[in-house]
């Protein structure tokens, strides 16, 4: 199967190549061209040590990105190539990066420290598609699969956990027994990431078009970052009105939302405060009276805590404070009501 290296990305391969080391794409560019995507960015790893990568590459400026890991950036035309000698990672104490590296002379130890099957694929143009791990199989079965241990991969970096659920929300991806299971009770590793590294994630998922299938499944994986959703859970909204419990009312929604962050945000927090607002009539009929203003608060101290943006934060706020109520089409009422 031949792939389409973009030219400014396969320069620097055959630099690497002809200095006489090996050298593949790598990771999700490889994913992304076998599903017919655009990849975003390109990734080389090489049989190159960092300083040998630096002389091969002369004829480009290149970047010491990250020499500790056996990275550089080389800059080609205006495309900036990362560039990963082969490697074997050693303990994860902070939960991202290895504590040390040991480079290596093999392909297959380098793509073993990868997260999922699907993303330990490399590809040159001389030996097509290596895949050492089952990633072409799960690829075409459409399926999230650990390298290796599942439960070793989650510890090393726990945003993983957001990312299998990302990729599935995002791909149309199920995510295999062992790595769903070793997911869920691996998910209070996400209590040691960055806010800023769970948001950019949780946003890619959410916005992703299979978003609240995912929630649906793996709830107690997104409660564990926003503990404010976990009343929702089965909570009976008792009301002629409503089919669905909160939170599948709420999901219900995300589904019906554009995929889209502010839209999509508002929708998973628009009803996030009914729990705390119920009460029932003398009819024995459920209502949540103040429930889009408590709900309002809620979302903005949830989005504040996973550090958004002022204007992603106002936006959202002011969504769900005033989505019960019916506005008309009239342009200066609306600005008036939304500032």
């Amino acid at each position: 199967m031949e792939l389409q290296i973009p030219p400014e990305v396969d320069a620097v391969r055959q630099a690497l190549t002809r200095s006489g080391y090996e050298a593949y794409a790598v990771g999700g560019c490889v994913r992304d061209s076998l599903l017919g995507l655009a990849p975003h960015d390109w990734d080389l790893t090489t049989s190159a040590r960092p300083e040998q990568a630096r002389r091969a590459l002369s004829a480009f400026k290149v970047i010491d990105t990250g020499l500790k890991h056996g990275t550089v950036t080389a800059l080609s035309g205006k495309t900036a190539v990362e560039v990963t000698s082969y490697r074997v990672d050693g303990p994860y104490s902070d939960g991202r990066h290895p504590d040390r590296v040991a480079f290596t002379a093999s392909l297959k130890e380098d793509l073993a420290r990868r997260d999922f099957t699907v993303n330990a694929l490399a590809y040159s143009p001389e030996t097509g598609v290596v895949d050492c791990f089952g990633g072409m199989k799960d690829l075409a079965e459409k399926r999230i699969r650990c390298v290796g241990d599942a439960d070793r991969r989650f510890r090393e970096d726990g945003l993983r956990i957001l990312r299998a659920m990302r990729f599935s929300a995002d791909l149309g991806f199920s995510i295999e027994r062992e790595t769903a299971r070793s997911l869920l009770r691996s998910r209070a590793l996400l209590d040691r990431i960055a806010r800023e590294r769970i948001r950019a994630e949780f946003t890619k998922l959410l916005c992703g078009a299979q978003a609240a299938a995912v929630l649906r499944k793996f709830r107690d994986a997104a409660a564990q970052f926003i503990p404010e959703l976990r009343p929702c859970f089965g909570f009976a909204q008792r009301n002629p009105h409503h089919v669905y419990d909160v939170w599948e009312h709420t999901l219900h929604t995300v589904d019906a939302a554009p995929q889209e962050p502010v839209l999509r945000l508002t929708m998973l927090l628009h009803d996030i405060g009914k729990p705390l607002c119920f009460s029932v009539g003398r009819d024995g009929v459920g209502h949540f009276y103040g429930h889009a203003g408590k709900s309002a608060e809620l979302a903005e101290k949830i989005l504040r805590r996973l550090r958004y943006d002022n204007r992603t934060v106002a936006d959202v706020a002011t969504l769900v404070r005033w989505h019960g109520v019916p506005l008309p089409p009239d342009e200066r009422f609306l600005r008036r009501r939304l500032g």
